[in-house]
């Protein structure tokens, strides 16, 4: 399947400071991809790049075989800002029946878009009355003018109350699901951990790691934390046979390695009636961040 993305060893210099170095990924049709990375990491100047805001200072990097920024390049890219803005005075329908114009689509389609994003209720409201979260969902119907292949999104659900957040994630899926590329950054890892394909870090201009969430919890190799909660009266029993575990109101946390943990688990479930519940915490893709983007990879 040939990629929507195509990377390939991307530098950027401006003057004396290198932002990326040797950046290499690709994203194909319908696969959704968090950028994660720290404030000066290069996720902005990628971003640029892809558009074609800016040119790369080495490498190679295709839009639906398309150069960045050539025509048939914007014509398959959608980019969503962290901050949107447009004119307060226009309503959310007159903003967008504005920008088809401009893309060369029939106004007529701006309600169905805006139907789309959940905003049909408002779309006769200006947009000086409306919430940052209204704003973003005006700026996302916006970026689906002309079906785009792949859309670029930075902090999307910045503003958003989490039932919003839902809704614009279960968007995501639609549209990945009809063939769209996403690349989103997002600093909301707890968001991006479950509804991405892949995950991205970059960190100091390089990318450190890059894969699903499993396959990076496996090359981390970062501990497992189990919490045991005893039946009453056998905490002190459970503890006995479990000297690594430390007792933490009345319930005991115990930490182990990956490979080490059917083994474990298989001692737990021998404890029988003594144990009346079990959480099972791997880590969190915020500890697999942390863990790649302090040289982790390395």
């Amino acid at each position: 399947m040939t990629s929507t993305l195509t990377i390939s060893a991307l530098t950027k210099h401006f003057g004396e400071l290198v932002a990326l170095t040797g950046v290499s990924l690709s994203v194909a049709p319908g696969e959704r991809v968090a950028l994660l990375g720290h404030n000066g990491a290069g996720k902005s100047t990628l971003m640029k790049i892809i558009l074609g805001l800016i040119p790369a200072t080495g490498g190679q990097i295709t839009i639906c075989d398309a150069a960045p920024g050539s025509v048939a390049a914007r014509r398959a890219v959608a980019y969503l800002p962290e901050n949107v803005a447009f004119h307060p005075s226009l309503t959310g329908e007159e903003q967008t029946r504005h920008y088809l114009t401009l893309r060369g689509e029939s106004p007529g389609l701006a309600m169905g878009l805006l139907e789309r994003v959940g905003l049909a209720h408002a779309a006769r409201r200006r947009i000086g009355t409306y919430s940052k979260g209204m704003r973003q969902r005006v700026g996302l119907a916006q970026a689906l003018i002309g079906q785009p292949r792949l859309l670029v999104l930075d902090e999307p659900t910045s503003g958003l109350d989490p039932v919003s957040r839902r809704e614009f994630y279960a968007l995501l899926d639609d549209l990945a699901a009809q063939g769209a590329s996403i690349l989103l950054s997002s600093h909301a890892l707890t968001e991006v951990e479950a509804r991405t394909d892949r995950i991205v870090i970059l960190s100091q201009g390089r990318l450190v790691a890059e894969g699903s969430l499993a396959d990076l919890r496996r090359r981390a190799s970062l501990p497992v934390m189990l919490h045991i909660t005893a039946r009453n009266g056998f905490a002190n029993a459970i503890a006995q046979e479990l000297p690594a575990a430390i007792m933490v109101d009345g319930a005991l946390h115990l930490s182990c390695t990956q490979p080490e943990k059917l083994k474990t688990l298989g001692r737990i479930a021998g404890l029988g009636d003594m144990v009346a519940d079990l959480d099972v915490l791997p880590p969190s893709l915020e500890d697999i961040y942390s863990h790649f983007s302090q040289g982790g990879a390395r």
